[in-house]
């Protein structure tokens, strides 16, 4: 028999919530074959056998929070599963009428009353009717629930299993057998989350208005957790101004089915914005930099985060290098990770170590935002949406030009207001002459 562990999830990642199990108790599996998908503060991780055999137990069940290293379930070996599917010793099925005898006094340990022990006095002070009485037996949580809903005393049901665990299909077993008249259904319990007495999902509250309660995704908490962080740590403060998009649309027009045809991927914004970004952090370091304590990390590479808005919520996957990538290159590389990232299928290894992020509402139809610093990064640049505005040439000149609001939020303890205004201005001056993109690349 095996275990079936949390595994390692990473640099600073200790739990995660059991998104959802491909198995369940009693199934035969090979090795390799995904068991469950692990939801986590920033990726889904899949859960694989270690060796082949039969889900012998499902110890937590979706939704529930899991530690690194916890065990979660086992897996023992193809003579019998947990949940009484497998057949007995003699190579033919149990007999059905076996669960359905009452427990001998000579029954395996494992179905004894547990001896006294200050959890067990607990468990078994705070059940109530059948429940009280089945908390001492050695069960799998679905037969627990199972044996709930219909009313069943676990002591009468007898097991399969070897070791006298009481699976999912004992308990099926057993309640057709005494095939009772009216089993009463269990209460519907609270929606997890959910405080003592709120009405469940789909219901209407005390006023009649219908509402729906749902729990927050561990990611979405994760982010939650973090910009309010960020907000009360970081002194941030945000800066705009605009750039005339004229000569960047200019290029896209004339160069863009050369550079799909050569490179085969599209020529986007991004690639423009990443590399003026690099142009301004060499230009102005410390936009580049973190705070450890009491020192300053200035760094002397530039792996720029994008974000990408993705089902389960925001993440920024980090383009490495970017100031050795060329326009092709970056674009990608964003290409493959915002793919990547809205199949949920992003590494840890692609989210961590950025130094300066990008995000771009503008693809919503955003015109002006302050973004939020991506801790422990100290500048954000923030895109917004494209849109012919009169602009005045001079005095006597105006016309209408493809303008684009920036916005720069920074963490102003170690950015002074004219280095984050120099910075912006950077931006902008190597946007509008695309050309000094190459020099500063």
């Amino acid at each position: 028999m095996s275990e079936i562990k949390v595994p390692d999830l990473g640099e600073s990642i200790t739990e995660g919530t059991i998104f959802k199990w491909h198995v369940k108790e009693g199934d035969s599996v090979g090795q390799g074959d995904v068991l469950a998908e692990l939801e986590t503060d920033k990726v889904n991780l899949e859960i694989s056998a270690e060796e082949s055999g039969v889900i012998s137990a499902i110890l937590r069940g979706a939704g529930e929070n899991v530690s690194v290293g916890e065990v979660i379930g086992r897996i023992g070996d193809g003579g019998s599963g947990g949940n009484g599917k497998a057949s007995a010793d003699n190579g033919k099925p149990a007999s059905p009428e076996a669960p359905v005898v009452p427990a001998a006094p000579q029954a395996p340990a494992a179905q004894q009353p547990a001896a006294p022990s200050a959890g067990a006095g607990t468990l078994a002070a705070a059940q109530e009717g059948p429940a009280a009485e089945s908390a001492a037996y050695l069960a799998s949580p679905g037969a627990r629930k199972l044996a709930r809903e219909r009313g069943i005393d676990l002591g009468e049901v007898g097991a399969r299993d070897p070791i006298g665990r009481i699976g999912q299909a004992d308990v099926e077993t057993f309640g057709a057998a005494a095939a009772p008249a009216a089993p009463k259904p269990a209460p519907a319990a609270p929606t997890q989350g959910a405080p003592a007495g709120s009405p469940p999902p789909g219901t209407k509250a005390a006023d009649g208005k219908e509402t729906e309660r749902k729990r927050m995704s561990r990611r979405r908490l994760t982010i939650a957790s973090r910009l309010v962080e960020a907000q009360r740590t970081a002194a941030m403060l945000t800066t705009f101004n605009e750039v005339d998009m004229t000569a960047i649309l200019d290029i896209r027009k004339r160069r863009k089915d050369n550079f799909k045809e050569k490179h085969d991927i599209g020529l986007g914004f991004m690639s423009f914005f990443t590399k003026a970004v690099v142009g301004a952090l060499k230009a102005y370091p410390l936009l580049n930099a973190e705070i450890d304590g009491e020192d300053l990390i200035i760094k002397k590479f530039y792996d720029i985060g994008i974000a990408v808005s993705a089902k389960e919520g925001l993440v920024v996957p980090v383009v490495r290098e970017a100031d050795r990538l060329s326009f092709p290159q970056i674009e990608r590389q964003i290409a493959e990770l915002a793919a990547k990232a809205r199949a949920n299928t992003l590494a840890l290894s692609d989210l961590q170590g950025g130094t300066f992020t990008i995000t771009n509402g503008g693809v919503f139809g955003s015109l002006l935002s302050t973004p939020i610093l991506n801790a422990p990064q100290v500048g954000i640049l923030g895109m917004h949406k494209i849109q012919l505005r009169p602009i005045a040439i001079d005095e006597e000149t105006t016309v209408n030009r493809p303008m684009m609001y920036i916005a720069l939020s920074y963490d102003h303890r170690i950015v002074d207001g004219a280095e984050a205004v120099s910075f912006l201005v950077k931006v902008k001056e190597l946007l509008e002459d695309p050309e000094a993109l190459l020099l500063e690349g």
